[in-house]
Parts: structure tokens; sequence; C-alpha cells
């Protein structure tokens, strides 16, 4: 039997991950096959609750990849919420677990891969240890932003938003794990951007152009920090050129994407930690990214 798996979001249609999972799943020999599926947050508990009735019929389904803007509705739809995620509220990784003898009884468990992508991406960029921190966006992603500052040992990160009204996952994500933000509108972001250590841009493409403009205009530090721009189309981003035309350390992405979906590829095959080095390197040329980035 073929099993199943999708990345969920809206809108969709611009996914990198069905080609970073189906580029791990035929390295592996594993029969999963792997979709890009449209799904509105209205939408989504119809949606699963037919996910979860076939997922108990047949076994089929192995896991969900969830974006934007599903990171925090998935949370209700879900038997159990480990790890970080539970804490943070906001989850981007569905597992279906079963008992091993019968689907009938399998558990949806929900887990934030974007944190360890996070980290992982800004620790090989030679992100400095406590750094000061700059979030740009307060959503979903900017909640795992904070988690990982966390683990990277900063004490407080500035997030910049376009409606200091839509940052309750920022403001929940801080409370939860005990990294104070301080919540500010976007247009006075620049001077800030450009003296902290570390900048995690989780704003939609070309949302920072005008953030980038004025930084180009400004007197930028002779050796600027490490910039993390989730969004990675197009690439590079205005932000991330300006940034790097400076002398900053500019950390795509496509590279955070790829470190989160090399931990969501552990949950669906059950593999964990027996996961291949060598699936590492497949992904990367799914998308074009540099071999052994990692």
């Amino acid at each position: 039997m073929t099993l199943r798996a999708a990345v969920l979001g809206h809108p969709i249609i611009h996914s990198k991950s069905p080609a970073l999972h189906r580029a791990a799943y035929a390295h592996l020999g594993v029969d999963i096959a792997y979709s890009a599926i449209d799904v509105t947050e209205s939408a989504l508990p119809d949606f699963m609750r037919q996910v979860r009735d076939e997922a108990r019929a047949d076994g089929s389904w192995v896991g969900l990849s969830v974006t934007m803007p599903l990171k925090s509705a998935m949370v209700a739809e879900v038997d159990e919420v480990r790890g970080v995620g539970r804490a943070l509220g906001v989850v981007n990784t569905v597992a279906f677990e079963s008992d091993g003898d019968s689907a009938a009884h399998t558990k949806l468990v929900a887990y934030n891969t974007d944190v360890a992508g996070i980290i992982n991406a800004l620790r090989h960029a030679g992100a400095a240890p406590a750094p000061t921190a700059v979030i740009l966006g307060g959503g979903g992603t900017a909640a795992a932003a904070i988690a990982a500052l966390k683990e990277l040992g900063a004490v407080s990160a500035e997030v910049f938003v376009r409606d200091p009204g839509r940052a309750g996952e920022a403001r929940g994500a801080s409370a939860a794990v005990g990294v104070p933000v301080q919540v500010l509108p976007l247009a006075g972001a620049a001077a800030a951007v450009a003296a902290a250590d570390v900048v995690i841009s989780t704003l939609p493409p070309r949302a920072a152009d005008a953030l980038a403009a004025e930084l180009a205009g400004a007197q930028l530090p002779e050796s600027p920090g490490v910039l993390l721009d989730v969004s990675y189309d197009p690439w590079p981003s205005r932000i991330a050129a300006v940034w790097q035309e400076a002398g900053g350390t500019v950390v795509p992405g496509l590279e955070m994407l790829i470190y989160q979906a090399v931990e969501q590829v552990r949950h669906f095959t059950g593999l964990g930690e027996a996961l291949p080095a060598g699936v590492i390197d497949v992904m990367c040329d799914a998308v074009g990214a540099p071999r052994r980035v990692f």
C-alpha cells in the first residue's frame, strides 16, 4: 500500500515541501506519496475529520506538514501536541501514530519542527551566543523564532509588526518560553535591525521591501550580524540583497526549510535519529540548494 503525506496551507502552489519530501522518500526507498493540498483555516476542521477517518480506516496517512495560515488552528485538530509546540500553541507537523495492532487506534500527534530549523540555520551561520535579536513579523513562525532564540541564549527580543494588534502568537510564545519581547511598529524597525546580532524576518515576500530601502540608505555597521529571511521566493529578497551588500551574513529561508523538513521526514518514516545522512544531499539537490550546507 502506498502511504500518504501532504503539506497543507493557503496558498500552497509555490511550496517546495513536495520536492524536498519526494526526494527524501525516493532516496530511502519508502513508498510515501507526498502532495500539496490547498486548505483554508475555515475548511481545516472538515478536512481533518476526513483525514482522520481515512487514517483510521486503512492506515494510509503518515504525516502532514502545516504552513500558513494553519499553524495555530491545527492544534485543535490533533490528539496530542508534543515538545515545544505544546508551549507555543503553534505546530507545523502532524504525525500519525498507530499502536501497531489496528489503524482504528491511530493517534494524530503534532510537533513544531520550525524551531529546530531556525536553531540549526542560525548556528550554521555562526550566530553570536546570547545574541541581541530582532524579529520581523508576529505570527506562527515568529513564535517559533522566539523559542529558537531562547535556545540560542537570547534574553529578550524586539518584534516589529505591521499591525501590533495581530501579534498574539508572538506574545504567547514570549510568555511560554520566558523571553521578554517588545512589540513595535514595523515602520520604526531600521535602527534596531541595523544594530542586532540576529535578525529573523518572518514576513511574507516583499513585505520587508520598504525596510530594505530604508536600510540601503542608512549607515549600516561595518559588519552587520546574521539575517535569516524565512521567505525564499523570490530570492534573494530585497532585504537579503541589501544585507549581503553591506557585508552581513544572510541565511536563506530555503536552508531553514530543509532543516525543518529533515525533522518531519524523521517523524513520517519512523526512522528518527537513524535517518541516513545522505538524505540531506538529495533534498538539497531537489530544490537547488548547495550540497552539504549543513
